[in-house]
């Protein structure tokens, strides 16, 4: 693959968190009236045209053709691709009943189990730093998690989007594997191309399962959908443009580096939940946001 500078990994990290924050905040305004599946689905279905352009381009800038995956590689992008569906389902789920800062600081825990499963799945040393960085964000979670008193009161169930929102993080922590291992697959001789040939594998995939779904499960759905497409066009690039700047990261740095750097993810999300949701975030809440962070980055960093 061609090289790039140092720093372009973190540079394209930033980029993606960015792109990811605003399409996850226009996904979040869509599941009102679509509803968590539909709002799911539109960043997939429109997002799959922009992705043809961006390797068309790509193809241009780099002077080279997309690889060619073998059948293991399609694989494991179409296994990448299936969990990616899940998690956003689940993340929109989540922000249905908690605040978008919150959802996304839960979602952070994702580079922390993907070290708690290589403990118990792969036996992988549990080291102090490691641990420590565990703990710190089990509590980071807790604090966030804690339900209000009043709502107890109410007989309320506030564990249910926490749940969602660590069950998605769950998700995209298998399915960032799997792509960066897709994408160092492809191979090729410019990284930018193999970036947008996963991004449009990846894309066309989620597509074609998502209109097989809704053409058999719920064409209301499917027209509701289309009802919106002008709202959904936003997502949709925006959605595309986020992904080939991870796939880009991926290309040339260890996800779990990428993954401590988007923390800043988290920042992005508390600007936009004062200036497009008016949504306040408390100081237990703040709290457990900075216990979050410390604990993911001690586990990548020291563990």
């Amino acid at each position: 693959m061609t090289s790039a500078p140092a720093w372009a990994w973190a540079a394209f990290t930033l980029i993606a968190s960015g792109g990811q924050t605003l399409r996850n905040a226009l996904q979040r305004d869509l599941t009102a009236s679509l509803g968590a599946a539909g709002a799911t689905f539109v960043r997939f279905l429109f997002g799959c045209p922009f992705s043809f352009l961006i390797l068309a381009a790509a193809c241009m800038i780099a002077s080279a053709p997309p690889p060619v995956p073998d059948a293991r590689t399609l694989l494991v992008i179409a296994t990448a691709a299936a969990l990616q569906i899940a998690a956003t389902a689940l993340m929109l789920a989540s922000m249905r009943e908690r605040s978008f800062v919150i959802v996304t600081a839960l979602l952070k825990t994702e580079a922390v189990q993907i070290v708690v499963f290589g403990v118990l799945f792969l036996g992988e040393a549990a080291t102090p730093p490691l641990a420590l960085g565990v703990l710190s964000a089990t509590f980071g979670v807790l604090a966030l998690s804690l339900p209000d008193p009043r709502a107890a009161l109410r007989g309320e169930a506030p564990w249910r989007p926490i749940l969602y929102g660590l069950g998605s993080a769950a998700l995209f922590g298998v399915s960032t594997v799997c792509y960066r291992e897709g994408v160092l697959a492809l191979g090729g001789p410019s990284f930018v191309v193999a970036a947008a040939t996963e991004l449009v594998l990846g894309l066309v995939l989620q597509t074609a399962l998502i209109l097989l779904y809704l053409s058999v499960f719920d064409r209301g759905g499917l027209a509701a959908i289309l009802a919106h497409w002008r709202e959904s066009l936003s997502a949709g690039l925006l959605g595309a443009f986020a992904t080939l700047f991870w796939f880009l990261a991926f290309a040339l740095e260890t996800a779990p580096r990428v993954r401590t750097l988007a923390l800043i993810e988290v920042l992005f999300a508390q600007m936009v939940t004062r200036r497009m949701f008016a949504q306040r975030t408390g100081a237990r809440e703040w709290l457990g946001v900075a216990m979050l962070i410390a604990g993911v980055a001690a586990v990548l960093n020291g563990g």
